[in-house]
């Protein structure tokens, strides 16, 4: 980072939590906040970008007016249009900004500039491959219509195969059973809990999952997941030896349910997503002073 310029401001935002980050005369300081989805909560999402620049510039010593010309790069999920991200760029003290979606934030700080392919899953999921400079994308749609194989998505897989166990369809398992009686043993209380969640509030459930690989309900769901993500790769035209990077808190959980070609192809990434803002911030600042 040290070829980067003076000031830069990188932010991070997906739909568990928001991390900010600015680099200011070689120091880097950085601060997180809550979620940051603009699809499925634009206003929670405003504040949140608010409160973190706010907490950034304190942390660094500045007032919030002296970030306004720093070259800043946001990746936020659920950036569905240009013209969406436009909007919220005017309600922020930022001029020099560019607002996209996650996916790209991600894929920078994972490959840097080389080719590869990454998985992305966290609370939402995504995959991509960088080929020549130029970024494929698969999924990243939401966990109304896609997630496939994400923490949100496998939470909500998991309450859903609980009412099936709960309706003779399948085996009851000591997970099934741990999701019962978090909800009182009340298949209702489910319900109700499912229709006003957010994909953070099912994806609280996926450790569950992770923590238990002996049970055959958790066994299922992840090898789901696995088929899927080996079919985004086939899509992608990833091929072994090529890189792979897992991103996300939830990718590596699934290397035991992949076939070994991908499993052991498995490569630590470069950076993080937030890496990757600073560094597409530091492109801005090139194109600027070009």
């Amino acid at each position: 980072m040290s070829s980067l310029p003076p000031s830069l401001i990188g932010v991070d935002g997906g739909g568990t939590r928001c991390r900010f980050a600015l680099i200011h005369h070689g120091q880097r300081f950085e601060v997180q906040g809550g979620p940051a989805n603009l699809h499925s909560d634009r206003a929670a999402a405003i504040a949140t970008l608010h409160q973190g620049l706010a907490a950034l510039a304190q942390q660094a010593g500045l007032s919030l007016p002296d970030l306004a010309a720093f070259p800043a790069y946001l990746g936020l999920a659920g950036v569905l249009r240009p013209e969406s991200a436009a909007e919220v760029l005017l309600q922020l003290p930022l001029q020099n900004a560019q607002l996209e979606d996650d996916r790209k934030i991600a894929v920078t700080g994972a490959l840097g500039t080389q080719d590869g392919a990454v998985l992305g899953i966290g609370t939402g999921s995504f995959f991509a491959r960088q080929t020549a400079g130029t970024i494929t994308l698969i999924g990243g749609h939401g966990l109304m219509l896609g997630d496939e194989a994400s923490g949100a998505y496998i939470g909500r897989r998991l309450l859903q195969l609980t009412l099936h166990a709960h309706d003779h369809l399948r085996p009851e398992t000591d997970l099934t059973r741990r999701v019962t009686a978090h909800f009182n043993q009340s298949p209702a209380a489910i319900i109700d809990f499912a229709a006003q969640a957010r994909p953070g509030d099912f994806a609280q459930f996926a450790p569950w999952l992770t923590d238990s690989a002996e049970d055959a309900t958790a066994r299922d769901i992840l090898r789901e997941g696995a088929a899927f993500i080996s079919r985004a790769l086939d899509a992608l035209g990833w091929q072994p030896p090529a890189r792979l990077c897992p991103v996300g808190g939830l990718a590596a959980a699934y290397r035991p349910y992949l076939d070994p070609r991908i499993a052991e192809d498995f490569s630590p990434p470069d950076g993080t997503a937030l890496d990757g803002a600073l560094i597409l911030a530091a492109s801005l600042a090139t194109k600027a002073g070009s």
